[in-house]
């Protein structure tokens, strides 16, 4: 570590920051030197220019599982040799301080991901799925969650001679929110069945103007 002015100094090359680009979707390192550049190569990063210098980017053709064990295989390797690194938590394969909601997260940041790069219908059913699916999806979890809290707040309030209005607006949030999941289930069932479709073949090339000009 050196200092300067009594203050120890910070070196931003030192530093490397790997997250997700929310614009493109593409997992980036920022930061660091050539002996970083080759540890992140060895990860799987790439070299790519940028407006701002040269970057590293993992290729946007990976899957979101193999973005998540690189990017944590590299801010490790990264540790080791003595580098400050900030992985961004939806990144990061392995068990961290904040518990289950770290989890949720990532989790979530990983539907997002796949959502992203969905390129057919059967992809986004899935996605849908994930989000409505009877008893286990998202929403349905979400809605088991807000009626444990309405009843036994209506109850409470009740009983103690209070306005029971806000557990029923809450009741009535829940009702809706039930109304709107089955409606997306409608949408991923009606995505389900599309047909894929049929890739359109190329038109023949036309024809050069030294042939045109001999017809």
């Amino acid at each position: 570590m050196t200092y300067r002015d009594g203050e120890p100094e910070f070196m931003v090359m030192d530093y490397i920051t790997i997250t997700r680009d929310t614009r493109t979707g593409l997992v980036v390192a920022i930061g660091g030197d050539e002996r970083a550049a080759g540890i992140l190569q060895m990860a799987g990063f790439i070299p790519a220019p940028g407006p701002r210098g040269d970057y590293h980017r993992l290729p946007c053709s990976l899957p979101i599982a193999q973005q998540l064990s690189r990017s944590t295989a590299a801010s490790h390797a990264l540790l080791s040799a003595g580098f400050g690194v900030h992985l961004d938590p939806a990144l990061n394969t392995l068990p961290t301080s904040g518990g289950d909601r770290q989890v949720a997260r990532r989790y979530l940041a990983r539907l997002a991901a796949r959502a992203r790069q969905a390129t057919d219908d059967r992809q986004v059913a899935e996605i849908l799925t994930e989000i409505a699916a009877p008893c286990e999806g998202l929403l349905p979890l979400v809605r088991n969650v807000l009626t444990h809290t309405w009843r036994p707040w209506w109850d409470r309030l009740d009983a103690t001679g209070h306005s029971t209005e806000p557990a029923g607006d809450l009741m009535e949030i829940t009702e809706r929110l039930s109304s709107l999941t089955r409606q997306i289930e409608h949408v991923r069932n009606q995505a389900a069945r599309r047909p894929s479709p049929v890739p359109i073949p190329p038109l023949p090339p036309p024809p050069s103007s030294e042939r045109s000009r001999r017809r």
